[in-house]
């Protein structure tokens, strides 16, 4: 019996809307990272992208557990001595929450090409309108 392969020319690609208001915003990046990477299909290959494109609808909504909103911080670093930055969760998701979701869900994916590959089918939006009409995308409950 032969493994198979997946090429990258031969993937059918599905499009998902999630509604992520009131689920906690781990939980829904953490599922939306395993779609992105194509781990709920059969023909899951670990060097080709067989992902979905998944649409993240309400991100404003998402709801961090505990103390996380005043207790986490979103840190990044300009690469210079001193250049640390911190964010605290509550300002990112007032100010810019589809940021926060992409980060969630950037960070769980591989990193390389292969990651910034796949977290290109992402898209994120504040309200419950998105422009992927066209694309007949089918509802995605996710289980937590």
């Amino acid at each position: 019996m032969k493994s198979y392969l997946a090429k990258a020319g031969e993937i059918e690609r599905k499009w998902y809307v999630v509604d992520a208001a009131g689920k906690p915003l781990g939980r829904v990046a953490s599922q939306v990272a395993s779609i992105l990477r194509g781990k709920n299909k059969p023909e899951f290959t670990t060097n080709v992208d067989t992902g979905d494109f998944v649409i993240i609808i309400n991100a404003e909504k998402v709801v961090l557990t505990g103390k996380k909103l005043d207790q986490k911080m979103l840190r990044h670093h300009s690469l210079y001595p001193g250049g640390l930055k911190e964010t605290p969760y509550r300002v990112v998701m007032e100010k810019k929450p589809e940021f926060a979701m992409t980060e969630a869900v950037r960070r769980m994916l591989p990193k390389g090409v292969l990651g910034r590959q796949m977290a290109t089918k992402l898209k994120v939006y504040r309200g419950s309108e998105h422009p992927h009409a066209a694309q007949n995308p089918e509802v995605l409950e996710l289980k937590y």
